[in-house]
């Protein structure tokens, strides 16, 4: 097996670590402080470095549950992402106009903030799938759950967000 350094192997997860436990935690600091335990979590098993299939779903596994763990701790915090403008880059390519910038952000932000409102494996699911792109595989991987319950909860929680979507679009906020 390929010898594990900290240094090139893991440190570069913590941008992928970060986005997972922003989007699972909805709040920066928080996040923070969740992908630094991730690292020191992972510093103290690399015992077992050796017999890790994937360095990177192992990282995401533990940053996951280290997420889920802060958030039963919190509560109630649900802060929205509106401030988070650099979690989720906005490409205003082909929109021209400030008019259409505007309409783009604001269909943006209610995206966001019907992912919010999801139940967190949908909502860390697709996360996982449609912001970082991971595969159905790997996302099963750090989830602890089979492909096809990956499949099933990117399935309805796009379903979700597109009924919302039209449902708003149709009688207003």
């Amino acid at each position: 097996m390929k010898e594990i350094s900290f240094r090139t192997d893991v440190l570069p997860l913590k941008n992928e670590l970060f986005r997972l436990a922003l989007r699972i935690t909805l709040n920066r600091e928080d996040a923070e402080d969740v992908v630094q335990e991730t690292m020191m979590k992972v510093w103290n098993r690399r015992e077992q470095w050796a017999q890790i299939e994937s360095m990177e779903a192992f990282c995401m596994t533990i940053c996951r549950n280290v997420a889920l763990d802060h958030q039963k701790r919190m509560e109630n915090q649900n802060v929205s992402l509106e401030d988070e403008d650099a979690t989720i880059s906005n490409h205003p390519s082909s929109i021209t106009s400030p008019e259409e910038q505007t309409m783009q952000r604001d269909r943006v932000e209610r995206v966001r903030s019907l992912m919010n409102q999801l139940p967190e494996k949908q909502r860390s699911c697709m996360q996982l799938r449609d912001v970082e792109g991971k595969s159905y595989k790997e996302i099963a991987a750090v989830m602890d759950i089979t492909e096809q319950q990956v499949k099933i909860n990117i399935f309805r929680a796009r379903q979700t967000i597109k009924q919302e979507f039209l449902k708003q679009e149709k009688y207003g906020l």
